[in-house]
Order: C-alpha cells, then sequence, then structure tokens
C-alpha cells in the first residue's frame, strides 16, 4: 500500500512509501500496456469530474494504495453505480488490477499510478468523495519511522476537504499499534466522528472483501482492526 504527506512546518513532503516497482510478470506488464489508455488517467490529465467520466455513476469512491488490486475490483463488481478511482504507486498491481478489470468486464474503475496525495490535492474536487479507502497501509513499525505514516492530522483534513458531509473514511490495518495510531488521529480529527464511538474499533463490515493475506493471517491467530470515520461538518 502506498502514499505520502506532510505536516505543517516541514520543508519538504515526507514519503510513507518505498518505490519497489518489483518486476512485472508478462501478463501484468501486458495488461498495463494494452489497458492503460482504457481506464488509466494522470494528475496532467485534469480534475477528475465524474459527471463527465463516468455519467452513470452516481457515488465516487477513492481508494488509496490497492496493492494487487483485488479489493478494488470485487468492489467494483459488486456495485456498478458507484464510480471507484484507485491510486497505486507499484505498476506491477496496477498491472494486475487492469487485468482484474478486462477479463471482469468493469468499466466503472479510473486508476492512478501517481502519489495519492498529489492526486487529491491536484486532481479530486473539494466534497466530491462518498468514501475513501485506506486498507493495510504501510505500517512504518519502527518508532523512528512512524512519522511517515500516512495517518496524521493534516492528512485527515485533507482527506475532510475532499469528503461530502456524510462521506466515509473506512481505515484497517493489521498492525495493533498503527491501529491505536490511526484511533488517537482520528478520533481527535476535527470534523469527523468515529461511527462505533470514541476510542471503539468496528467489527469488519461485510463490504470490506477479506483478502487471502487477511485470511491466512487470521487463520494464524494475527488480528485485524477497522475504523470508519464519517464526515460531520
Amino acid at each position: 500500500m502506498s502514499d505520502d504527506t506532510s505536516t505543517a512546518g516541514e520543508q519538504h513532503r515526507i514519503r510513507s512509501f518505498v518505490l519497489r516497482q518489483g518486476r512485472f510478470t508478462p501478463a501484468q506488464k501486458r495488461a498495463y500496456d494494452e489497458l492503460w489508455p482504457r481506464y488509466g488517467r494522470s494528475i496532467a490529465d485534469g480534475r477528475f469530474e465524474l459527471a463527465a467520466e463516468l455519467p452513470r455513476c452516481k457515488r465516487c469512491v477513492f481508494e488509496i494504495g490497492f496493492g494487487m488490486g483485488y479489493t478494488l475490483a470485487e468492489l467494483a463488481m459488486r456495485d456498478h453505480e458507484t464510480a471507484y478511482v484507485g491510486v497505486e504507486v507499484h505498476r506491477p498491481g496496477v498491472g494486475k488490477l487492469l487485468a482484474l478489470l478486462d477479463e471482469n468486464g468493469v468499466d466503472n474503475v479510473r486508476v492512478y499510478n501517481e502519489d495519492a496525495v498529489e492526486v487529491l490535492e491536484q486532481v479530486i474536487p473539494e466534497h466530491s468523495l462518498d468514501g475513501v479507502l485506506l486498507f493495510f497501509p504501510d505500517p512504518w513499525h519502527k518508532k523512528r519511522h512512524n512519522k511517515r505514516r500516512i495517518v496524521q492530522p493534516a492528512f485527515a483534513q485533507l482527506l475532510r476537504s475532499r469528503l461530502k458531509i456524510g462521506g466515509e473514511f473506512h481505515l484497517a490495518t493489521d498492525w495493533e499499534n498503527y491501529a491505536e495510531h490511526m484511533l488517537e488521529v482520528m478520533d481527535a480529527a476535527d470534523g469527523f466522528s468515529n461511527v462505533a464511538g470514541k476510542g471503539h474499533f468496528v467489527e469488519r463490515p461485510a463490504s470490506r472483501p477479506q483478502t487471502r493475506f487477511e485470511q491466512r493471517g487470521i487463520r494464524l491467530g494475527h488480528g485485524v482492526w477497522d475504523l470508519i470515520y464519517r464526515r460531520e461538518s
């Protein structure tokens, strides 16, 4: 998972991901090359206007760091009236998602292979999102790296500016320390309410598909923590 954010007073933006491109499989490379014109978008294309891009869709949900794209593809297949905008910096994952979309005839997804914070800042209009998803981001578990975590007060306010009133920010992590960090930051964030009540996590909603990696972790006794925050003001 990916992304970066910054806090007030810093001289440069902190990257909360390491750009490990890895190797394309032949199928991922072919999908990326052939399907990007259909699904791919870039910051250089300008603002993302839902009415122009996917006029039949009534809602818009933004996923930060979709990894290999299994969750995003499943969500889009379930709900054809919602537009899904996915952002991922790792190109093999983008290629995999494009292949999944094409194989399943999905056309309500648009993809950015860029930094999600920059996409939010430069492309996504204010008060335009019905939901934001952040599932299993890099936990940066070493204390000296905690500042690289994407969930920070400034990031929460960026999301607030892009969500509609009533829009929701859904987070999930399998690192307990990061779950506690998310809870602390978001419970204190102006304009948001914790749908489970301050200091509480939610049970995994049926709306969030379980990944194979997550299912394996649960079998091994690993915990998973979900949080949902609603924009109230």
